[in-house]
């Protein structure tokens, strides 16, 4: 069988350094291939490279066999290549059928849009999806995973060959990935191929054929799915004996941090416009306090009302020192950092350095008669990118161009070089692959230990259970059982987030 693409000694570098090198892929008509390794693997260049964003330094790229000469995304897409990236590639001011037709619009004989024919098309796409929304309505007033929905409806409504998605599910629930997993097979079995990218190894072996195994730029190996293990993919992404990953386990935060120590904060009664109706749960020092619930249960509606992000229309947030918790700014000067869930709109600042993303909340301490100490802030950002090990050309490279790992280490620097005492994470391994997954854990971890409290937000059953010491179960912004650890499994959450729906809808 001809491969529908083949991709060999493929080399990439950026300003003298390799990101490719002698890297390879091949994708068969109608499989579903997936693509896993480390951030900064080379799994995203590859890609770019495949659809037209980068051009490589060597290598060769053939289509059915025929040489593949692609230098933009357009002749990517004209080529039957489709493309859904991690970050959004949307116009949320735009309307949903503006964001799926866009470039492909249907005409009237006239030349002009047909929007009629337009919005019935989209309605079309968006079915399969079973989602039924209003087209017309700006993109941007929809939730994230409406908006993950339309972008993958754009690139079904190109009749690719091949659909390229790159983390499709991180911001979908349960009933909205078992949505694209039907969709998925449908394409496979209408011939489509898809490259699929995720760093849920489970979903690999719900719908994927084959793997191919990336690190440090260049490709390990390539596996029918239903011939490895999770562990065993594991070990090639990083590199190492799988008797030692599973030794030191992928997920483990929770015990060896001793006990926990006095109340640094209690949330009592929360309810706020943002959809909290009676939110409690307390804090203690040497403590990770878990919030479990579904989407729109209110973990971080929660989040944010503690750290002083929306306003409370009843209910009160006690900070251990008695003052008050009304803005973040009186939140980070009482020693509390949040990092947030959208590293990327509500993160990074992308233009900026690495170094200047770390300071970031730090400068008014770095700062003496309106100037900033410099060298002290060099030797702080150093000290940093060492202790997280953030992969980086420099301290004034620019934070965009880092890895998604990477840049979430980097956020997770700057509110540890403020030394707090209670650190707020919402999906703080979210989007990340294992091995700085691992990293990260390992991180809070030993800042845990050594006195810090973490409120912990989860959409992974997994890192909750043996993340955290408790976990607060919120449904509909209610605060509904909590559980204690040791000894919580998956299937106690799950059964007290049921049992409380159930209830609910009695």
């Amino acid at each position: 069988m001809t491969d529908l693409i083949k991709m060999t000694g493929i080399g990439k570098s950026f300003a003298g350094i390799v990101a490719l090198q002698d890297a390879s892929l091949a994708i068969r008509p109608g499989e579903v291939h997936a693509i896993i390794g480390q951030n900064g693997a080379g799994k995203s260049t590859l890609i770019k490279i495949l659809t037209g964003v980068y051009r490589r330094d060597a290598g060769d790229v053939q289509m059915n066999g025929t040489p593949l000469a692609i230098t933009t995304p357009r002749e990517a897409q004209d080529a039957g290549i489709a493309t859904i990236y991690q970050e959004l590639s949307l116009v949320p001011l735009r309307s949903v059928t503006e964001n799926v037709v866009m470039g492909y619009e249907p005409r009237t004989r006239l030349g002009l849009i047909d929007w009629k024919a337009a919005h019935a098309r989209t309605r079309e796409i968006l079915a399969r999806f079973g989602v039924d929304v209003d087209v017309t309505r700006q993109l941007g007033s929809y939730s994230t995973a409406i908006q993950q929905l339309v972008a993958i409806a754009r690139a079904v409504s190109l009749d690719a060959k091949l659909v390229i998605m790159d983390e499709a599910t991180s911001s979908l629930d349960d009933q909205e990935i078992e949505t694209l997993f039907s969709v998925v097979k449908g394409l496979k079995a209408s011939g489509v191929a898809v490259l699929y990218i995720s760093h849920f190894l489970n979903e690999l072996y719900q719908i994927c054929d084959r793997v191919t195994i990336m690190r440090d730029g260049q490709t390990v190996a390539t596996h029918d799915v239903a011939e490895t293990t999770k562990l065993g993919l594991v070990s090639e992404m990083l590199g190492r004996d799988a008797s030692e990953i599973q030794a030191a386990g992928l997920t483990a935060l929770s015990g060896g941090h001793g006990e926990p120590g006095e109340v640094l904060l209690e949330a009592k009664g929360l309810r706020s416009k943002s959809g909290l109706r009676d939110a409690s749960f307390t804090i203690r020092k040497r403590e990770i306090v878990g919030l479990g619930g579904l989407l729109g249960s209110g973990r971080t509606e929660a989040a944010r009302a503690v750290f002083g992000l929306d306003a409370l229309s009843d209910g009160q947030v006690r900070h251990h020192s008695g003052a008050a918790l009304d803005t973040p700014a009186q939140a980070i000067a009482l020693g509390m950092g949040f990092l947030t869930e959208d590293r990327k709109a509500d993160g990074i600042i992308p233009h900026m350095s690495v170094r200047e993303n770390i300071t970031l909340a730090l400068l008014p301490k770095l700062t003496r008669m309106g100037a900033v100490d410099r060298e002290r802030e060099r030797k702080l950002v150093a000290h940093y990118i060492e202790a997280l090990q953030i992969k980086t050309s420099g301290m004034e490279q620019p934070i965009r161009e880092l890895s998604g790992g990477n840049q979430q280490k980097v956020l997770l620097a700057r509110w540890l070089a403020l030394e707090p005492e209670i650190l707020i994470l919402d999906e703080p391994t979210r989007g990340v692959d294992v091995g700085a997954k691992f990293e990260i854990q390992s991180i809070i971890r030993k800042q845990v230990a050594d006195g810090l409290a973490v409120l912990l937000i989860s959409s992974e059953f997994e890192e909750l259970v043996e993340g955290a010491d408790r976990i607060v179960v919120l449904q509909d912004g209610r605060s509904v059982s909590e559980l204690q650890n040791p000894g919580i499994t998956e299937g106690a959450l799950i059964g007290a987030i049921a049992h409380h729906h159930e209830r609910s809808a009695a």
